[in-house]
């Protein structure tokens, strides 16, 4: 066997939660347990028919197939901008503004990559999604945790945040709707961000794939004045268009942002497929019907998980928009990893444990809206059965 160590980078880096507990999961299923997955929030639904028949139509042509710009498709990019002004109100120029991403994940790594130095601190949500503290480790820079609370409505304390030492902070990672805590998003907050970046001279990066679930106020963070001299925003059409496994992202900055973080990303890829990326153009054509037909499946789902975490006991705010629900567990517990073996090891069910979304979550757990109503039934059949047996 070879003495070859892993990069020092990947010190303290842990594998991603998800990847291990599906492994598990496997290995349960494989003993003859049928876990239900309510965890991981991977859209069930397909794409519009439309964009498949796109996507087969212009994989048929012959040309289609070479190495395509890093820059990505004018289609595609054109139709990000497009999209932008119909449903956020945004204007961006296609040609300088836009890039196109292998989903939105694929950014956060590019941006951490493009900016950030050994010694160099990032504001990272808590709770929130852990890409973005891994991928700034990855860079040797600091990541440094704001809370977020529900007593704060889970926004930033703004009034901790300025009392901050500013002197090595270069980004600030923001998620509005919030995952995992639902919370939507606010032309005021939204506001408040810009003017807190503009005051500390800091990169504002804004994640938004969940602003169009159960959220008929879709909200871009570029509609406030001002943005793109201070943020970036990342989007994808995973979770809109049910598109997860196709890795169709953007990014969205001024031309000098996109050409420094062009720099990185086109010595990472050599662009994505042409015909993924007109079916991707095609999606954002959809109109308000094939979002409002999502959202009819999603409330409908969300109702059934309402009714099972009112079974577990916990605590939650029906004002709360995206692709799960956040909920706060009984005082019986010591934390959601507690409830959450409690409920795969007793009901063959799993859910999602707040904790891994920082320690602002370790009394919450998150329940993900993918899968058919008939999994939701089942798996509120097996709490019962469970709660039965232990009574």
């Amino acid at each position: 066997m070879s003495q070859v160590q892993v990069a020092d980078r990947l010190q303290g880096i842990q594998e991603y939660y998800f990847s291990k507990k599906l492994r598990e999961i496997e290995s349960l299923n494989r003993e003859g347990k049928n876990i239900i997955n309510l965890g991981i929030g991977s859209p069930d639904l397909p794409p519009d028919p439309a964009v498949i028949a796109t996507l087969y139509e212009e994989a048929l042509k012959p040309g289609q197939h070479g190495y395509q710009s890093y820059k990505g498709a004018a289609a595609f990019r054109q139709a990000i901008a497009d999209w932008y002004k119909k449903w956020y109100g945004v204007d961006v120029a296609p040609e300088k503004q836009i890039l196109p991403l292998m989903g939105s994940k694929e950014g956060i790594m590019h941006i951490c990559m493009t900016y950030l130095n050994p010694g160099d601190q990032v504001l990272v949500p808590n709770p929130g999604y852990p890409t973005y503290a891994s991928n700034v480790a990855l860079t040797g820079a600091e990541a440094v945790t704001y809370a977020l609370t529900e007593e704060n409505g889970w926004e930033p304390d703004f009034e901790k945040l300025e009392k901050l030492d500013f002197a090595k902070i270069k980004l600030m990672f923001v998620n509005y709707p919030g995952m995992p805590t639902g919370r939507a998003a606010s032309r005021e907050l939204f506001e408040k961000l810009i003017g807190f970046a503009k005051r500390h001279e800091i990169l504002l990066v804004h994640d938004n794939p969940y602003s169009f679930i159960l959220n008929d106020h879709p909200i871009s963070l570029l509609s406030v004045p001002g943005a793109l001299e201070v943020a970036i925003e990342l989007n994808s059409l995973s979770k809109s268009h049910n598109m997860a496994g196709w890795r169709l992202g953007m990014l969205l900055a001024s031309e000098q942002r996109i050409l420094e973080i062009l720099r990185f990303k086109s010595n990472m890829d050599s662009g994505m497929f042409l015909p993924l990326q007109l079916a991707a153009a095609k999606a954002l054509t959809l109109d308000k019907d094939f979002h409002d037909g999502i959202n009819k499946i999603y409330s409908e789902r969300r109702k059934k998980v309402e009714a099972l975490l009112t079974l577990l006991d916990c605590r939650f705010d029906k004002s709360q928009v995206g692709l799960f629900m956040w909920a706060k567990i009984s005082a019986k517990y010591k934390d959601g990893y507690q409830l959450a073996d409690e409920v795969l090891y007793g009901a063959d069910v799993f859910i999602t444990p707040g904790g891994i979304f920082g320690s602002e979550g370790d009394k919450y757990i998150r329940i993900s809206l993918c899968g058919d109503i008939s999994r939701f039934e089942t798996a509120i059949a097996r709490v019962e059965k469970m709660q039965q047996a232990q009574n």
